[in-house]
């Protein structure tokens, strides 16, 4: 399997109840400071406590629309709940990704459901890729795992979430276009080069059909763009690409945004993002979101002068 997409926890049935001689993972699930994973009874009451704040949560919320559609295993994950026993106050998506959702604002509540969500994963083991979310829940998820858990192979602790809800400042570059199933032999390998510069690591490098199928998957529902030029020697080649890697509660999230080499510097990122954005304000989602490394200033500035401004904080800790 590849690295990039990691194994479901284990534990309790979320599709149904536990079966004869499983075993409980939470024997004090009851009480009303831990967490316990969710049914599919419980994710209308989760997608609730999503859309509190629908930019921060779009990750979640993608991974909770599939499972009330067509169960956990379909979203390859679990949910989880907090607080086990009541009415939710905070979920997490434990699947490829850890993702904590805590729209709360008492700190010491706050405090009290990253432990509970942090206990949960401790007893489950480390089985997500990387641990995303606002800031002080991710890393604090992180503070709670680190001491059980694997070493991080990288912690963004500051990572600008940056949204636009309107048309966008600058001129859409009008050759960006979605992609088509027949380009995959050409889209694949930008998203791969894309990949090892972000993360460090080729998503083929051990077979990777997972990450193709993804990417595959991702042009046939319209939500891989690209702007394709001359590779110099008559052959067509990728000059710039972006996808919608989340859609849900009337949010998408921009992810891998690249730009070959040999065109950065001529504001190719800005342009094509303008036109990510009004293709799909139009016909996809009102709101188009994405997170970016505060270090990577350039970028910063590229998608504020797109017209894109910062909601939030994000952390992503990276295994």
């Amino acid at each position: 399997m590849a690295r990039w997409r990691t194994p479901v926890p284990t534990g309790p049935r979320p599709d149904g109840p536990a079966q004869p001689g499983e075993q409980d993972i939470l024997p004090q699930r009851d009480r009303p400071d831990v967490a316990r994973p969710l049914t599919r009874a419980d994710l209308a009451q989760a997608l609730r406590v999503c859309a509190v704040d629908p930019v921060s949560s779009v990750l979640a919320t993608a991974r909770l629309e599939i499972a009330a559609r067509s169960g956990f295993g379909a979203a390859s994950g679990q949910a989880w709940g907090f607080p086990a026993v009541g009415k939710l106050e905070a979920v997490c998506w434990a699947g490829a990704n850890l993702v904590p959702v805590i729209p709360l604002t008492d700190p010491d509540r706050r405090a009290e459901a990253v432990a509970a969500f942090a206990e949960l994963a401790r007893v489950h083991g480390r089985r997500s890729s990387s641990i995303v979310g606002e800031q002080w829940a991710a890393l604090g998820l992180w503070e709670h795992l680190s001491p059980h858990w694997p070493p991080a192979r990288d912690v963004r602790a500051d990572q600008p979430s940056m949204a636009i809800g309107t048309a966008p400042s600058l001129a859409p570059e009008p050759t960006v276009r979605r992609s088509v199933p027949a380009e995959l032999g050409l889209v694949l390998p930008a998203c791969v080069r894309m990949f090892t510069e972000e993360v460090g690591y080729s998503p083929v490098a051990s077979g990777g059909s997972a990450y193709a199928e993804r990417v595959r998957a991702l042009i046939t529902e319209g939500r891989s763009f690209v702007r394709v030029v001359s590779d110099g020697g008559g052959r067509p080649a990728v000059g710039f690409k972006a996808e919608l890697g989340a859609v849900a509660g009337g949010v998408a999230q921009v992810q891998g945004v690249w730009v070959e080499p040999a065109f950065r510097g001529r504001g190719w990122s800005e342009s094509g993002m303008a036109a990510v954005v009004a293709a799909t304000r139009a016909s996809i989602a009102p709101v188009v979101s994405l997170y970016v490394n505060a270090y990577n200033e350039r970028a910063v500035a590229a998608y504020r002068r797109v017209g894109f401004e910062q909601v939030g904080t994000f952390a992503t800790v990276l295994f």
